[in-house]
């Protein structure tokens, strides 16, 4: 865990370093410990197993995050064993769909100061207000405005809770040393009523500001950043539309920067689609896909696909051609008389516009339907029927999260489709048995790529981060489903294999900078040891 020269109720209380129980009569007696813990030492397996009793013993997911917040700040080892060991159990509690609730709530639950607070407030200060950060190095910044947290809106400040959970998984799912992130919150403001008229809110009570003066304080911030710690990583999460789409143009390959919303979300959608050819024994390339929503996560799905479909043989004329997104106003037509935004250009089709999703489907007759809308139940009844009509295997991929978001829940895509769906969620369900078989829907987390996306680029010290990366990553987590897994329904492989995932992941990431240029390291005598050798594992020293 690295040096440190605390001793007695301060390393107690410091959770980065505490041990709690687990110090030896030996540490005791040299670390002033004696009497200030019950007599008999425990080892860390014990003290995962008394805090899974714990959190188990409370009734809401909520609840149990709540004290898994406790638990972290005082004992982060512990915290990230116990996500570690009880990957599939924990994770929805860290992150989506509890997180949501959290961040909801978050000026309301304030108790641990985690991360970095910059307002618009302290334009000009950015760079003198970092050193007050206690890390001298930082690997891994998520930077969120909480514009668009999930798919709850304007949140505020209170969308820190996604920063500090997405870290989270870094670490869990990656081995992204913890004391080397930064989660960050860019204060704007807010359009939100309910937070500007809530007295324990803990953001600037103001509009969103927008416009140039908040594009110099993001300016501001990247400088400052890049400054101290020129070899960081920065992931955008969680910006509205507005912004995400110029900011990701803007420094893309100016900083090793990118935005998990339009890129991440894109290469595990891309892998599970990869998987369902498998099932399907067709290529990407054959497959019509209908997109309902056209916002950052929607086009920078299909815009990968497009990449994908390409790499199998098409032209990029041709791949976009086998794309449609359906927004608020029906189909993304050319003929539609409003203006399109720059994002949806390319998918726009010259064909009459349909306001009707489902008669959109009867017209164009898609192989597979992608929900990214956050319109909870979108996808109904005669909906799915309605692609099982047309197709023998539909693809229905139903992401939106939370779970009260989902387009529709997994039970429902089985049984409506007669079994024949080939489905993934945006949150977690739990396995469905239809006719006396058990499909186990796998949620389209984007958990099983960034973590070592964000590793692989750590480690290469990539200059930048390139559309290859995101196809490279959708690979090699398809690669990683087993027929049994495709048996079940299941077109990802198990959440229990993400580290292993995360650090082929990472490997390919390293070997591609190394082949094109990105990579600021010297190739490793054996990469694949070379990042397990550099992955975090919650132990005590």
């Amino acid at each position: 865990m690295g040096a440190h020269n605390l001793t007695g109720t301060t390393l107690l209380q410091n959770g980065v370093y505490s041990k709690g129980t687990a110090y030896s009569e030996e540490e005791r007696a040299a670390l002033h410990l004696k009497g200030l813990l019950p007599p008999v030492p425990a080892t860390i397996s014990m003290q995962v197993e008394a805090m899974m009793e714990q959190l188990r013993a409370f009734d809401t997911p909520f609840q149990k995050a709540l004290f898994l917040d406790g638990l972290r700040s005082s004992n982060e080892t512990l915290y990230f064993r116990l996500l570690l060991e009880h990957i599939e159990e924990v994770l929805p509690l860290v992150y989506t769909p509890t997180v949501g609730e959290v961040c909801q709530k978050f000026s309301h639950l304030f108790r641990f100061a985690k991360g970095l607070y910059l307002s618009i407030e302290d334009k000009g200060h950015v760079s003198e207000i970092l050193e007050n950060l206690p890390q001298e190095a930082v690997d891994m910044i998520v930077v969120t405005d909480g514009q668009r947290i999930l798919g709850l809106g304007d949140l505020g400040i209170n969308g820190m809770g996604i920063p500090v959970g997405k870290l989270a998984l870094y670490t869990a799912c990656a081995g992204v040393d913890p004391r080397r992130t930064l989660p960050v919150i860019l204060d704007v403001g807010t359009n939100t009523e309910r937070y500007l008229n809530d007295p324990l809110y803990l953001g600037h009570k103001h509009p969103r500001v927008s416009g140039q003066e908040y594009d110099d304080f993001i300016e501001e911030f990247f400088q400052s950043v890049y400054k101290k710690w020129p070899k960081c990583v920065v992931q955008f999460e969680d910006f509205g539309n507005n912004h995400a789409f110029d900011l990701l143009a803007r420094y893309r390959s100016r900083y090793c920067c990118y935005n998990d919303d339009i890129q991440g979300t894109a290469s595990i959608v891309v892998s599970g689609f990869f998987s369902a050819m498998r099932a399907k024994k067709s290529k990407l390339s054959n497959e019509k896909i209908l997109f309902l929503g056209a916002g950052e996560a929607a086009t920078g799905v299909a815009g990968l696909i497009a990449d994908a479909m390409v790499e199998d043989g098409l032209s990029r004329e041709d791949a976009l051609a086998r794309l449609y997104l359906f927004d608020s106003k029906g189909l993304v037509t050319t003929t539609r008389g409003d203006t399109l935004a720059a994002h949806k250009l390319p998918f726009a089709k010259d064909i009459p516009s349909v306001k009707d999703f489902e008669e959109a489907i009867r017209t164009l007759r898609p192989t597979a339907i992608v929900g990214l809308s956050a319109q909870s139940g979108a996808f109904t009844e005669s909906i799915v029927k309605a692609m099982t009509e047309i197709n023998e295997r539909p693809i229905v991929f139903a992401l939106s999260n939370p779970t009260s978001k989902a387009e529709c829940t997994a039970e429902q895509a089985y049984t409506w489709s007669d079994g024949k769906v080939l489905f993934s969620c945006g949150s977690p369900f739990d396995p469905v048995t239809y006719k006396g078989k058990t499909y186990v829907p796998r949620q389209g987390n984007n958990s099983y790529v960034f973590p070592g996306i964000g590793l692989g680029a750590i480690l290469a010290q990539c200059k930048e981060i390139t559309q290859e990366v995101f196809l490279s990553a959708a690979h090699t987590c398809a690669d990683m489903v087993t027929e049994d897994d495709l048996a079940h329904g299941s077109l990802y492989p198990s959440l229990t294999r993400v580290r292993e995932i995360s650090h082929l992941v990472a490997v390919n990431i390293i070997k591609l900078a190394l082949a094109t240029g990105q990579a600021q390291i010297e190739a490793p005598a054996d990469i694949e040891k070379f990042v397990t050798d550099n992955m975090y594992t919650p132990d005590y020293e």
